[in-house]
């Protein structure tokens, strides 16, 4: 492996550096027997797959702090990220993780616990804006030192839960919309995230820092953001439970956003269950994003439905096989899958083809164009007059002037692209968008679910992980990610086994606000596998 591909240097004040030292420090003075020095090392880490449920339960009979917790955590990002096979999966850590983690030990002291994340290591993509004393940059060096005026929404509602915001993980620079040859896991300010299943192959994007921490285990449960495939893909590449919710469910408020009807935030996971308690935790409506005023009061989220099997009895699940440009050998993963559903008492509907989605590409493109001038332009706005770079043709000139650390492997044609649209008022916005929502929902997953009377469509995730290669970019290897993205529909991924050691996940997608079920299927099917495996940080795959 080529570490000099993506260099990444930290002055000595850094946050991230200040909070090793602090960990380094804690590490040297604490003994315990060796108990949190052996955390950190990536082969016998302490709370390797741990849930929350388990951690909870440790906290509540007084056998493990929340201090104790952080701090072994952040050990084993020392051991593993910066050190031992470096990730590189995150972009910045919380100074203050710590004093957090002591203040909810107090109050648990005091007889207060907050919820199910009281004292739960959480990490979040940089393209979420905290309020402290840590950067969101979307990973471009044109947004360092930029502060957001306040916490995003759901950052608020994770504080107010109980959660010790543990650092932000790296991503594709600006979620993936900046270059039509990028490679995935690469940011100006962040350098490379590596696949730790094989660290020559791409960890996909673009919440790939977010997927990798969570497979990695360098956190309980972490935060992603999607408008085409960006939690789901890099979920089922690193093996993990990735829920892509519906529009609206999660405020996009405080989140640099690319699509205002198609972004969303949600939750990545090792279980389902985890899964669907922070899911719980930051959904909710917002006065600031309108998009949240549509969740109807039925469209609720219980964790408790990923607790028992049984839910795929009886539910009627359609089994969609193409167009998504998939090696044919996987279909008979897939055929695998579905085998397992029917074992489940699932009635199967298989197979049902989706022409349509061969027809998404180029009016979602132009929506994302527009879109993503209108609201760039405005979050540089909100950062005030201070902020280094105040709109999307001053991005573009950063970029250009800055070339050798912002481009030195791929351009800015998406920006460019962007930069030429015109108002959200133009007709060719709005016909596109009016097209691509015809398409996905009512041609698209409502056309193929109505007349079966469908709880469900499944299919196959991504592909597995294809070879980083920053000179030709991204060569996927198939996804299904497009038509529950331009829908603004809920997608959840779920691992389903391994395809050479590279993980692939199974898809679950349904109709707006349908998550509950959704959960409920996908956490029967993975109590039936159990298909999850921890990475070994292989330096590549070797052959047969």
């Amino acid at each position: 492996m080529n570490t000099d591909i993506c260099p990444r240097a930290e002055p000595e004040n850094h946050p991230r550096s200040s909070v090793l030292s602090v960990v380094r420090f804690f590490l040297w003075i604490v003994s315990l027997g060796g108990t949190l020095l052996s955390a950190g090392r990536a082969a016998d880490f302490l709370f390797a797959e741990a849930t929350i449920d388990s951690l909870q339960a440790r906290m509540a009979a007084g056998t493990l702090s929340a201090h104790e917790l952080t701090a072994a955590y952040l050990a084993r990002i020392a051991a593993v990220d910066n050190a031992g096979p470096t990730l590189n999966a995150i972009i910045e850590l919380n100074p203050d993780a710590l004093a957090i983690a002591d203040a909810l030990d107090a109050e648990r002291k005091s007889g207060r616990v907050r919820g199910p994340l009281h004292g739960i290591p959480v990490l979040i993509k940089d393209n979420i804006a905290t309020a402290d004393k840590m950067e969101t940059t979307a990973g471009s060096l044109a947004l360092v030192g930029a502060k957001p005026p306040h916490d995003a929404a759901l950052v608020t509602r994770l504080r107010e839960a109980g959660a010790v915001i543990l650092g932000k993980t790296n991503l594709s620079e600006w979620a993936n919309f900046r270059s039509t040859t990028s490679t995935s896991g690469w940011s100006g300010r962040g350098g490379l995230t590596h696949n730790p299943y094989a660290l020559d192959r791409n960890a996909s994007g673009s919440s790939s820092g977010s997927a990798v921490a969570v497979a990695a285990n360098l956190c309980v449960v972490a935060v992603g953001t999607e408008t085409d495939g960006s939690i789901v893909s890099p979920a089922s590449i690193s093996g993990i439970v990735g829920l892509k919710p519906t529009v609206g469910l999660v405020s996009r408020t405080g989140i640099i956003p690319i699509s205002a009807s198609q972004d969303t935030a949600g939750p990545m996971a090792r279980t389902v269950r985890d899964a669907a308690i922070l899911l719980s935790v930051i959904a909710g409506a917002d006065a600031n994003d309108a998009a949240t005023s549509a969740r109807p009061s039925s469209a609720t989220i219980d964790p408790a439905s990923a607790l028992a099997t049984g839910a795929l009895k009886g539910a009627r699940i359609g089994i969609v096989r193409g167009p998504f440009k998939f090696h044919p050998r996987m279909d008979a993963r897939l055929t695998e899958m579905v085998a397992v559903l029917r074992a489940a008492g699932a009635e199967i509907v298989d197979p049902l083809e989706m022409p349509i989605v061969d027809q998404l590409g180029k009016p979602e493109g132009v929506v994302l164009h527009y879109e993503f001038k209108a609201g760039l332009n405005a979050w540089f706005a909100s950062l005030g007059p201070t902020a280094p770079v105040k709109s999307l043709a001053e991005l573009i000139t950063f970029d250009e002037t800055h070339r050798d650390r912002e481009m030195p492997f791929f351009g800015q044609e998406e920006l460019i692209a962007a930069q030429a649209k015109g108002p959200l008022t133009e007709p060719a916005y709005l016909e596109a968008l009016a097209l691509s929502r015809k398409l996905a929902r009512t041609d698209g997953i409502d056309a193929t679910m109505d007349p079966h009377k469908l709880d469900a469509l499944v299919a196959l995730t991504s592909g597995p992980a294809w070879f980083t290669d920053p000179v030709n970019g991204d060569q996927y290897t198939g996804d299904t990610t497009t038509l529950a993205a331009v829908a603004g529909y809920p997608h959840i991924t779920v691992p389903a086994g391994d395809v050479f050691g590279l993980p692939i996940g199974v898809s679950f997608v349904g109709r707006a606000w349908s998550e509950a079920k959704l959960i409920a299927f996908a956490a029967d099917y993975e109590a039936r596998t159990h298909a999850r495996r921890e990475p070994k940080f292989l330096p590549t795959i070797p052959l047969p």
